[in-house]
């Protein structure tokens, strides 16, 4: 495919992709926004540990397709790369037993190691991609790809696979940034003995900070949600690395991560009890009166239902929900925790749940099948994060239609639009600081909707549902990123790389129509004519209808078919048939010519002196037309003259007077001969454009009346006569041989020769 056509090459690294290992949101994203970019136009290639957990079912499938040794530190490590096409996503997964041969992904002694291996298998690697693929973005994500960007600024710099190669770093969690011993530097990584990398990499007196790196050494830097962005620069979320990130704040920015939404959908979701949807809801009733009487909770629907999928940590706002859970049950509203984490929240969790029977179930496990049941068949759902750099479960929550109460944080603030009881817009309920109080006045203000005002409510619950959260819409901004590192790689959209042929075909078809406007079209079906050329090639098949219905129709029905297939031709017909001195001698040519109009184009062809444009021929002799006009006496006696073979200065004024009309013959031969047949003039005319169709008659026409032109004319030009002149010749020749290729019998065609020999004598005597 050549750059004007290809597409964007995207290698996508992380430690973790759904479903072949996940640990977090990490996994899922992942899992689901490379196949979002390959649906916006861009090859991508994501490559992942090959981690001993992954399940067989997917290794038996893998494909080998390379092996080399990555240099790291002192030592050189095994390497191969393993490939798996899933739901059309190429994953190649990195092998090394002795680094991920392992139970668990992570919290190992030896992290620090195992992902620098990793950072430098993905570098080292894209020398070895498969279908010779030439990446623009390596996109990193988090700490454990964090050295990736480095190994390739310093170990890769000036290689010509690697000079155009744009790094993008993504910052899922701030908190986690792989800080190790600073041994790390020249037993691991070799990057002691380059001071600039050194300084980058270390924080404090001895440590070394992976992200921190890629903070300094990548092109572009994202994290999950424009709120984050902003305040992972502050020291209060920045995590000791707000001051790098401040100084690289142009190349930082957010986007907010999307859900599989069609895994989250309640239209078809197979574990929650009904399905339901935006515009019919009655399912959700029912899921709710399902999920409290799963969790021991007393079935009633005029009580509204909080629910927490959630891991029990600070960070999550455990602290608020334990402070505020008194108030919360004992004023009628339910709550459902689902989720594992510190001893100290699970055993709260309990106590509050033996405290309200029937109004408090604590699950301390972790069931997806059972947080599924719970986004469908709660009312609220309850996030009071002390800081969320995206969310997920806020955006599956609406999905459902449960309306999420959050603290505006992060992926919170930016995902959920607290309810405006003016204008009665939102998709959930918020709270601004961290603290116990706001948090339970929030859960309240939602309570309250649901109980006094219900048409509000579903008001509420349909523009939750009707929000867009999917892949989609994070996938392109993300393209947009691409393309303004790489302005040089065109926009790839599969719809309109096909369009482009569809637009190029029509106009074609148009400008063949309009070069050759009918002759082309019925030259093929139509042509009988041994000849090969294609003008004269149509004429056989008009001269078979003609044949069929001889002199059946009057002169006045072939003038009107002859006005409808070429109105712009009558004007010469016309103009020549003005000055007559005898109407019917005048009506009787403008009979003619106008029959003969269709088959303007094929003489053309013939001529001499116009080619192969019929309207070039109908133009140029329009003058001669009009001066020889002007001088001859009447045109009666012009037009039965230029019928007359045997009288040569009745053929020359003929010639002059007919000129326009014997060139705009040839067409439609058929309407000619139907004319013919009606006046004496028509049925001249008529044989003479049967006799030009052939070819070889035309021919013979033209060599016998030339002599007898020369002779017989004192002021006529050589040239421009030539294919009137070659019309009256034809017109005694088709009496004379009727011969003709069409179905017309020979007794058909001699009665038109003999009046024309007639009508020419009897005008000689009236002249």
């Amino acid at each position: 495919m050549s750059d004007n056509h290809r597409k964007m090459n995207v290698v996508f690294a992380s430690a973790e992709a759904a479903p072949f290992v996940k640990t977090g949101g990490l996994g899922d994203v992942a899992g689901s926004l490379p196949a979002a970019l390959q649906k916006a136009g861009a090859n991508v290639i994501v490559m992942v540990p090959l981690y001993g957990t992954i399940s067989d079912e997917y290794k038996n499938k893998m494909e080998h397709v390379a092996e080399f040794y990555v240099s790291l530190g002192w030592r050189n490590e095994y390497c191969g790369l393993e490939r798996l096409v899933h739901n059309g996503v190429t994953y190649l997964f990195v092998d090394n037993k002795r680094y991920f041969d392992r139970d668990y992904p992570y919290g190992f002694f030896d992290d620090g190691e195992r992902f620098a291996f990793f950072s430098k298998a993905i570098t080292e690697s894209l020398q070895y991609l498969p279908d010779g693929f030439r990446p623009d973005i390596l996109h990193c994500n988090d700490w454990h790809t964090a050295l990736a960007p480095v190994f390739l600024r310093e170990f890769y710099q000036g290689m010509p696979l690697y000079e155009n190669v744009s790094t993008i770093f993504s910052i899922h969690n701030i908190a986690f940034q792989g800080q190790f011993s600073a041994k790390v530097l020249e037993d691991i990584c070799g990057l002691a003995h380059i001071p600039a990398a050194a300084f980058q990499l270390t924080c404090g007196h001895d440590a070394v900070n992976f992200m921190q790196g890629a903070l300094n050494y990548s092109d572009a830097i994202t994290t999950v949600s424009p709120t984050y962005a902003g305040e992972i620069q502050t020291p209060a979320y920045g995590e000791h690395l707000d001051g790098v990130l401040r100084r690289r704040r142009e190349a930082l920015q957010g986007i907010v991560n999307g859900i599989d939404t069609d895994h989250f959908n309640p239209e078809t979701d197979p574990a929650i009890a009904q399905n339901f949807s935006v515009s019919d809801r009655s399912g959700k009733a029912i899921c709710k009166a399902k999920l409290q009487e799963e969790l021991g909770l007393t079935v009633r629907d005029d009580q509204p239902l909080m629910t927490m999928v959630t891991r029990l940590t600070r960070q999550k706002g455990m602290d608020l929900v334990t402070y505020a859970l008194d108030r919360i049950l004992s004023n009628g509203v339910q709550v459902a925790v689902l989720g594992t984490g510190d001893y100290e929240y699970e055993n709260a969790l309990r106590y509050f749940a033996s405290k309200y029977p029937g109004q408090m179930a604590a699950r301390i496990q972790f069931d997806p099948a059972l947080s599924q049941r719970m986004y469908a068949g709660s009312d609220m759902f309850l996030m009071p994060s002390l800081f969320e750099p995206c969310g997920l479960s806020q955006m599956i929550a609406m999905r459902y239609g449960t309306l999420p109460v959050v603290r505006e944080t992060g992926g919170l603030k930016d995902t959920v639009i607290p309810y405006n009881y003016e204008t009665g817009e939102g998709t959930g309920f918020s709270f601004a600081n961290f603290n116990g109080d706001e948090m339970g006045d929030a859960v309240f203000r939602g309570a309250r909707l649901f109980w006094d005002n219900h048409d509000a409510w579903n008001n509420v619950v349909t523009q939750a549902m009707n929000q867009d959260f999917s892949w989609t819409r994070s996938a392109s901004k993300y393209m947009d990123l691409y393309r303004w590192m790489h302005p040089e790689v065109p926009v790839w959209v599969p719809e309109l790389e096909e369009k482009p042929e569809e637009i190029v075909e029509e106009p074609k078809t148009d400008e063949a129509a309009a070069e050759q406007p009918k002759a082309e079209e019925v030259k093929a079906p139509e042509a009988e004519a041994p000849a090969a050329k294609p003008a004269p090639a149509k004429k056989p098949a008009p001269r078979k209808t003609a044949a069929k219905k001889p002199a059946a129709k009057p002169a006045a029905e072939a003038v009107e078919a002859a006005k409808e297939e070429t109105p712009a031709a009558k004007k010469p017909a016309t103009k020549a048939a003005k000055p007559a001195a005898k109407k019917h001698a005048a009506a009787a040519a403008a009979a003619a010519a106008e029959a003969a109009e269709p088959a303007a184009e094929k003489p053309a062809v013939k001529t001499a002196a116009a080619k192969t444009v019929a309207r070039a021929v109908a133009e140029t002799p329009a003058k001669p037309a009009a001066a020889k006009a002007a001088t001859s006496k009447t045109t009666a006696a012009k037009a039965t003259a230029s019928k007359a073979a045997t009288t040569t200065k009745a053929a020359t004024k003929a010639t002059a007077a007919k000129s326009t009309a014997a060139k705009t013959t040839a067409t439609k031969a058929a309407t000619a001969t139907k004319a013919a047949t009606a006046t004496k003039t028509a049925a001249t005319k008529t044989a003479t454009a049967k006799t030009i169709a052939a070819k070889p008659a035309v021919e013979e026409a033209a060599s016998a009346v030339k002599p007898s032109a020369k002779a017989g004319m004192k002021d006529e030009e050589p040239k421009a006569p030539s294919s009137s002149v070659k019309t009256a010749t034809a017109a005694t020749k088709a009496a004379a041989k009727p011969e003709s290729k069409s179905a017309a019998t020979p007794a058909a065609e001699k009665k038109p020769a003999a009046k024309t020999v007639s009508s020419a004598r009897k005008t000689q005597k009236r002249r």
